[in-house]
Order: C-alpha cells, then structure tokens, then sequence
C-alpha cells in the first residue's frame, strides 16, 4: 500500500493472471500477438513540427457529442496506433462515444521522419506540444495516458509541468519503466534479451535509414556493433537528444524522480513480475495525487483475462474507471454498489 496516495479506484477489480498464462513473460508476450486485437476506425493527421522542420501523425477516434471526454493515448517504443493496447483502449473509447487520440512518436507512424531527431522515454517537451494542441480542441474532460516507454515520458511531464499539467483532469501510466536504468539491466540478461533483439530489429534499421540522410550524425560501425539497449541509447539516442550518455540519460530520464512532484489525479500501474522492470524497482511512496497500483501478475502491458484464448478488455476498463473516478462519474458496467475508496494495493 502507498501510505502517500490520496487517489483511488473502486469501480474496477483488481488484476490476477488466468490460470493457464502462468509467468511474466508469457504474460507479456502472449497478449501481443496472440489475441486478436479489436477494429478501431481511425482518422489520421499529419501535423507539422514547431520547428516546421518534421511531422508526427496522430490516428484520431471521433466521439459522439463535441463535449464528450477525450482520451489521449502515448505508445511505447516502437509502438503505434495499432499496438494491441492502443486498439483494445481505442475502442472501449469509441463504444463510449467519447473522443481519442493516438500521437505516432517521430518515426512510429510507418514513414520515417525528416529531422535528426527520434524520440526518447524523458520526451516532456514533445508531449506538452501534443497536449496543448489537443486540448483547446475539446470542450470535455481530458485525460492522457501513456504505456511503457510513453508512460515514463507522460509522468515526467506532470511531474515537471506540476500545476501547469492541470490542463488535464486525470491521467494513467502502465507498465512504465520507471527506473530507466534497472529497466534497461533487466533487459540485457538471460530471457529478456529476446525483448531487445525485439527492439533493435527496428530500432537500427531506422537508424542506418537517418545516417544516410545525415550523414556523420553518429557512428555507424557503432551503431551495428551495438547488441543491447545501454549500447544503442549510448550512440543514437543519448547524443541525438542532449544527454551526455545512456548513463546521464537513463537517469535524467527516469521518472521515479518526479513521483512526487505530481499534481494531476494519476493511477500509476505496473506488475511485478514485468520483465522490462522488477518488482523490486518499483517506488512505494509518491505525491498523493498519485495511486500506485502494483498487481503481482500482470506482464508487461499483459493483463489479459478470461478462458483460454483471453481478452484485452481489463486494461482498457481499468484506465477508464480511473477516469470515471476522477471525473464522480459511476461506472455504466457496474452490477453493486461501489465499495468504499481504498488505496490500491502496493
């Protein structure tokens, strides 16, 4: 239990693993590519940059009503629009006719991106550009989320905007690597190294792909030597973003440092047995607008429920009970009466 949170969810059950998808990495990796992932009807724009130099795209969800509540969604590395958790979220969005979107971090969206730049787990400043962008569009309440590596990025800018993040009524992180550097370890050993193989498999390519644009931008015979994540932040994504090195990176980045700094009403979730980060590293104190949830199965953006062959539909309804929390607004699907607010368990 965190002992400094205020904020609580009552309307959606607390997670537990289906008996035949035993362990975190199956967790993990079962949910992705095993279940079949719901239809969203999306409509793309292409926005340019400040700088007018590069683009995002941002595959959008209409709601019914111009003042339904919107819902903005950060993926993961070398996630998309089409990420199992972007779908499955997308579309309890649209069943309830409320407003979405899904912003493509530069060079997610299935065209590469034109700057040097490419994205990064302590990106505050492309979000705030997003965000404020978005919200003067709808009149509803607004609320982020953000998984993994856009979970880590999200809670960094509403631990460093504090107040200014109240442009937003709520906000959820899953699965985040909160501990960037003890993340990044649990990666390069045993098993997980499979999940960086994963990575790397895109990572680098659009990596060459940017060194024959610019070239010199960084090294390349680095670059194809580099086996593990620590190696790859070390050449393209520390240098290429302002940090001295993964160490500096990976460090400033992280957003265990903020915890406390946050003012938004925000449902942190992560399992502990998430490979991508151990239960461990996970923090047990934060601000008390902060609810720490911290279930014990669950993988890493997993949470599939059900008889074999599982569903997507927990994560999604957890995030929006948060929501209808922070909002006083009952749950539609709900069969009893709300239990009394209780802190999530830790």
């Amino acid at each position: 239990m965190n002992p400094a949170s205020a904020a609580a969810s009552h309307a959606a059950p607390g997670y537990q693993a289906p008996w035949w998808l035993p362990g975190g990495d199956l967790q993990t990796i079962y949910p992705a590519l095993c279940i079949r992932k719901p239809a969203v009807a999306y409509r793309r724009e292409r926005w340019n940059t400040p700088c007018g130099q590069d683009f995002i795209d941002v595959d959008l969800v209409d709601g019914a009503t111009a003042g339904a509540p919107f819902v903005l969604l950060f993926h993961g590395l070398e996630g998309s629009s089409d990420s199992h958790y972007a779908r499955s979220l997308m579309a309890l969005v649209a069943a309830r006719g409320w407003h979405g979107a899904v912003p493509h971090f530069r060079g997610c969206s299935g065209e590469a991106n034109l700057a040097p730049r490419f994205y990064h787990s302590g990106d505050a400043e492309e979000l705030d550009w997003i965000i404020r962008r978005l919200r003067p569009r709808h009149a509803g309440p607004f609320y982020v989320a953000g998984v993994s590596l856009g979970g880590n990025a999200l809670l960094r800018w509403l631990g460093e905007q504090r107040h200014g993040a109240g442009i937003v009524d709520a906000a959820v992180s899953i699965s985040a690597p909160l501990d960037l550097a003890a993340g990044g370890a649990a990666l390069s050993s045993g098993f997980n190294r499979l999940y960086t193989r994963m990575f790397l498999q895109t990572l680098k390519p659009k990596a060459l792909a940017k060194l024959e644009r610019f070239p010199g931008l960084f090294d390349r015979d680095r670059l194809l030597a580099a086996n593990d994540l620590y190696s790859f932040d070390n050449v393209v994504t520390a240098p290429l973003h302002g940090y001295r090195d993964t160490d500096d990176y990976w460090h400033r980045a992280s957003a265990r440092h903020v915890l406390h700094d946050i003012v938004v009403p925000t449902l942190v979730l992560n399992a502990r047995n998430d490979p991508f980060l151990p239960g461990r590293h996970l923090p047990q104190t934060a601000a008390r607008a902060v609810t720490l949830d911290f279930p014990a199965t669950g993988g890493h953006v997993g949470f599939s429920t059900g008889p074999f062959p599982g569903r997507l539909d927990w994560l999604p309804q957890r995030i929006v009970a948060f929501f209808d929390d922070a909002a006083g607004r009952p749950d539609p699907h709900a069969t009893r009466a709300p239990a009394p607010p209780r802190l999530c368990q830790a």
